[in-house]
């Protein structure tokens, strides 16, 4: 296949998926090198900017998916009679600031760095798909360790957690400062 025919191919897969796949995917379907994965994806990418398309690839760690772009979000809304979502409070992103910056956590180191009981705060990231179990911690009672998902990535549009802004520091006691004010949702 030529590298032209490999793009609509690649572009095809990824429609055709509506989920993310790993580079690991592409490189067992086509038989090609995980470095020959990454520069298709790249030429994808020109093609969808040249072409001023609706749709966009993004990177999600290891992984690819087409996204619709955000300034087309109202009108997908209508077609779908989507309702608007509760946005995140204060609260919440605390707590996945917690979780983004430090998993895999426990919901006691959470609530240890909050300072308040954050189980229902928890379970309404896990429902919205922002933070998952990632296991269980080898200690008496085996807490479970908490996450961030892909979704978390492609809500704040990262490729990988080391895109996420770098914490602040008081300048007076050098603690850091609270980061939920940092990230901004833009899609739930």
């Amino acid at each position: 296949m030529t590298k032209n025919e490999l793009v609509k191919a690649f572009e095809a897969v990824l429609f055709a998926s509506g989920e993310p796949l790993s580079i690991d995917r592409f490189t067992q379907v086509f038989e090609i090198t995980p470095t020959k994965t990454v520069e298709i994806m790249e030429m994808l990418t020109e093609k969808l900017e040249k072409d001023d398309s609706g749709i966009k690839l993004v990177r999600l760690d290891n992984a690819y998916q087409l996204t619709t772009r955000a300034e087309y979000s109202e009108y997908i809304k209508k077609a779908f009679d989507i309702k608007r979502r509760t946005p995140l409070s204060a609260a919440a992103f605390e707590v996945l600031a917690v979780v983004a910056y430090n998993q895999p956590v426990t919901k006691s180191f959470i609530e240890q760095v909050r300072g308040v009981d954050c189980s229902s705060v928890v379970t309404t990231l896990i429902e919205k798909g922002l933070i998952e179990e990632r296991g269980r911690l080898e200690l008496p009672g085996k807490p479970l360790l908490y996450g961030t998902t892909k979704n978390f990535l492609r809500c704040f549009e990262l490729g990988d957690l080391s895109e996420l802004p770098p914490l602040p520091k008081n300048q007076d006691e050098g603690e850091v400062n609270d980061v939920g004010e940092q990230l901004s949702l833009t899609d739930e």
